[in-house]
């Protein structure tokens, strides 16, 4: 199946549903594998609030079982970011200081705005809020850690960073200013790795940074293995109830 949106704000709303769901399906992998406890906690919690925030947005969509269990691959437009495998622990938090700045930011201007979103916006940006700051108080504790910790975290910040400027690519829906939002977004995060004693990633991908193709349907390899476990259930038992 493939469900194609009818308005303007319905794929702004796909868009980022299908971010939400896609990440939060990504930190309940870590549920039994979590480093410490504590954690398994907090990235559940984490994963939870996503998850609302993707039932909300996908509903204003259209179906939101049909839209989460029943496309196939290329109707997906996810950012590729948050497809990416979880990895070690430092990737997870790489990835998690990238987006949830993202998000932050995004939907900080959302609610302030008089867009169908604001009242999603209004409630999701002070759950992404604790989201930042877990994932900042992780990337100083990992990068001004140990020798060892430094160095996963730099890997970790560099090996994602090329997946980051996807984010900031125009989506039809969403009426904020793509080039302020990217530059806050290269302030804050430039300011936590520095003060994690981490050199914000240089490269190709630097000002004209070579972003995905999520939002046009365009996955990275890992991303069809996780859609595969995460249909699996409900394609099996089509029209069941619990």
């Amino acid at each position: 199946m493939t469900a194609t949106p009818v308005t303007v704000s319905a794929t702004a709303a796909l868009a980022l549903g299908d971010d939400a769901l896609v990440l939060s399906h990504r930190l309940g992998e870590w549920a039994g594998h979590a480093p410490v406890l504590e954690e398994e906690v907090a990235l559940a919690n984490i994963a939870l609030d996503l998850l609302g925030q993707a039932r909300v947005l996908l509903s204003m969509a259209g179906d939101e079982d049909e839209l989460a269990y029943l496309r196939e691959e290329r109707a997906f437009t996810n950012l590729q970011l948050v497809e990416q495998p979880n990895g070690d622990f430092a990737h997870t938090i790489a990835r998690q200081l990238y987006f949830s700045t993202y998000q932050h930011l995004l939907y900080g201007r959302l609610a302030a705005s008089e867009s169908e979103f604001a009242p999603l916006a209004g409630k999701a940006v002070k759950e992404v809020a604790y989201h930042r700051d877990h994932a900042e108080q992780w990337t100083l504790r990992l990068g001004d850690g140990t020798d060892v910790s430094h160095e996963r975290m730099r890997r970790a910040c560099e090996a994602l960073w090329r997946f980051t400027g996807e984010m900031f690519q125009p989506v039809a829906g969403l009426d904020v200013d793509r080039a302020a939002l990217e530059r806050d977004w290269l302030d804050s995060v430039s300011d936590v790795l520095r003060r994690a004693t981490l050199a914000p990633p240089e490269g190709p991908w630097t000002g004209a940074w070579s972003a995905g193709a999520g939002r046009q349907g365009l996955h990275t390899e890992p991303f069809g293995r996780m859609l595969a476990e995460m249909q699996h259930l409900h394609r099996s038992h089509p029209g069941a109830t619990w």
